[in-house]
């Protein structure tokens, strides 16, 4: 089969169209027939080394992706609920190939209406941002978001998961003016360019001072302090990236008399059991919104598969809302 291999250069490591083995599903595993798979800020930091490789065995080649649709190929022993054919998509470690395995329970059902492409972008997105907002920041009806880049793959996805689950109002950062239509189209109430104001003084002002109950947070330390200050008493600050800085200045006198709470989030000291438990939460509660509208995959732009460098660089320049999807064949 075809892949795109992470390869070591004097100049970094880049990716490779290669010939490499078809995989072979092993014992509770699932063989898929990739489509298309998404693309995400992790893979490019697997090329700088920063984000470390899902490898099944020592040696095992480093082709990079971390999720993809299509179709059930073959079945490996102890799987039960799934024939060839079926269409399915979810995390995919080396989803960048023509063939990819997974664990059978972590496979999402691709709802009927959806694209492969579409279907490509659900599972870090969804699970990402369902656990940001519902799991670890206790979102209730009634209460204000303030998501952070919400123009990215899974700032469009927050957005819209905080609407589905009852948000009084959805405030949304982003950098280039022509994505606030696009924003305002998906639910978002109010959206703030960071470039031209300061996005606390805004969500202060929006708020008649007593600021956002949660906050999703994709940029990092850079934005921690102005996070804070506009955070309402008791309110939950969810950090899912770190793209501005890892480090930020934090008042921790600020946080304990307004009784802040500050979670990390990340898959990737997850156990397999505890990433199986969120594929499952999200598949109960967001594929039937999935299904019928409720929730839209938002796709900027499809690339072919071999094509993925050049879809990477297009991420850098953050022109994007949505998803970046690569598709295969």
């Amino acid at each position: 089969m075809k892949a795109m291999v992470i390869v070591p250069g004097k100049e970094g490591a880049t990716l490779k169209w290669r010939d490499v083995p078809e995989p072979e599903p092993g014992p509770g595993q699932l063989l898929m027939g990739v489509k298309a798979a998404g693309l995400n800020r992790a893979d490019i930091l697997q090329l700088k080394g920063l984000y470390e490789m899902d490898r099944t065995a020592e040696g095992s080649l480093a082709i990079a992706g971390l999720e993809a649709a299509g179709e059930v190929a073959a079945i490996g022993k102890d799987v039960s609920g799934f024939s060839r054919g079926d269409r399915i998509m979810g995390l995919c470690p080396r989803g960048y190939a023509e063939f990819a395995t997974l664990d059978h329970r972590l496979a999402m059902p691709v709802p009927a209406p959806l694209s492969w492409e579409e279907a490509a972008s659900i599972p870090i997105a969804c699970m990402a941002e369902y656990n940001a907002l519902v799991t670890n920041g206790r979102l209730q009806a009634g209460e204000t978001v303030l998501i952070n880049a919400a123009s990215s793959g899974v700032g469009v996805a927050a957005v819209q998961i905080a609407k589905f689950y009852g948000a009084k109002m959805v405030i949304g950062t982003f950098g280039i003016p022509k994505k606030l239509e696009a924003l305002e189209a998906l639910g978002m109430d109010l959206g703030i360019n960071y470039r031209t104001e300061n996005f606390a003084d805004a969500v202060l002002a929006a708020t008649d001072g007593e600021g956002a109950n949660v906050i999703v947070d994709h940029v990092g330390g850079v934005w921690l302090k102005d996070n804070l200050r506009c955070m309402a008493v008791g309110g939950r600050l969810i950090s899912v990236g770190r793209l501005g800085q890892r480090t930020g200045e934090l008042d921790m006198e600020f946080m304990a008399l307004k009784r802040l709470k500050l979670i990390g989030e990340t898959f990737r000291t997850r156990t397999v059991e505890e990433r199986i438990a969120v594929a499952q939460e999200v598949a109960r509660e967001l594929l039937p919104a999935l299904a019928d509208g409720r929730i839209k995959p938002v796709i900027d732009r499809v690339f072919p598969l071999e094509e993925a460098l050049d879809a990477q660089a297009y991420m850098i320049l953050n022109k994007h809302v949505g998803k970046i999807v690569l598709k295969v064949g």
